[in-house]
């Protein structure tokens, strides 16, 4: 705890969490200890928030035709809010997060979130379907709360307020995709149709690397977020408001002359 007061954390802060354990070295209790920690620094007024994810053996299906992704979908296990596994890519910390009794989860099978705290039913509620990271995602509620992201070893890629920024930014061509899911609903599964922006490949075709690298790394080299170290991990702790401006600032000034997104 002591680590996450000395980078910034603060009674009634709103954050949204990405951390690696691995990086964060050994810590009593683990995962839980972690969590416990950054709940510990916040404080009960404070809230916690992180992406979650679905676990999905059937994502391969997303890559095949439209029309045949029904059929392939038949023997998949429908996706239940409340019972899904987190994506194992966002890593144990978020499911561990996830099995918490204290956690609440939004019913998303693509933007599926965890909160804990005082506005975390707030920043929740009525997630859109459809351009899920967009207007009125936990994303821009969490802007809205004046929160903050807090990186606990995180890769530089790792930072999904930025998607938010995607939807923002003013620019003249933004790759889109379109998934289908199975889901568990009180009638039976049932398939369903999301369209969003690619938040696999990117919305803009872009040599070097990957674009949400360089704008963290802006960020910080611009000193509007706070450095540190939270175990054995570097850490960051930045202001979710300033971000999302300098995010599209920067997107707007590099993307906008990308080549225009092909097929993935």
């Amino acid at each position: 705890m002591a680590d996450l007061v000395r980078l910034g954390c603060r009674a009634g802060d709103v954050v949204m969490v990405h951390a690696s354990l691995r990086k964060i070295g050994t810590v009593e209790g683990g995962a839980a200890g972690v969590l416990r920690a950054i709940h510990e620094s916040i404080g009960p007024e404070g809230t916690m928030l992180m992406v979650l994810g679905a676990r999905d053996d059937h994502a391969w299906v997303n890559d095949r035709p439209e029309e045949q992704r029904p059929t392939l979908l038949i023997d998949a296990e429908p996706f239940d809010p409340l019972v899904t596994p987190a994506d194992p890519e966002v890593g144990i910390l978020a499911e561990v997060f996830r099995q918490q009794k204290d956690t609440i989860v939004n019913d998303h099978p693509e933007a599926r979130f965890g909160a804990r705290g005082a506005i975390a039913g707030a920043l929740l509620r009525d997630p859109p379907w459809n351009d899920y990271f967009g207007p009125g995602s936990p994303l821009s509620r969490l802007v809205e709360a004046d929160g903050k992201v807090l990186r606990l070893g995180a890769d530089g890629d790792t930072t999904t307020l930025l998607h938010l920024a995607e939807y923002e930014a003013n620019l003249p061509h933004k790759r889109r995709l379109r998934r289908h899911r199975l889901l568990r609903l009180s009638t039976g599964p049932e398939i369903r149709v999301v369209d969003a922006l690619d938040d696999m490949n990117g919305i803009v075709d872009i040599e070097g690397e990957d674009y949400f690298v360089s704008i963290l790394r802006g960020f910080l080299d611009a000193d509007l977020g706070t450095r540190g170290t939270v175990g054995n991990a570097a850490a960051e702790l930045l202001p979710a408001k300033k971000l999302l401006e300098f995010a599209i600032r920067w997107m707007e000034a590099n993307l906008a002359v990308s080549k225009p997104p092909q097929d993935t």
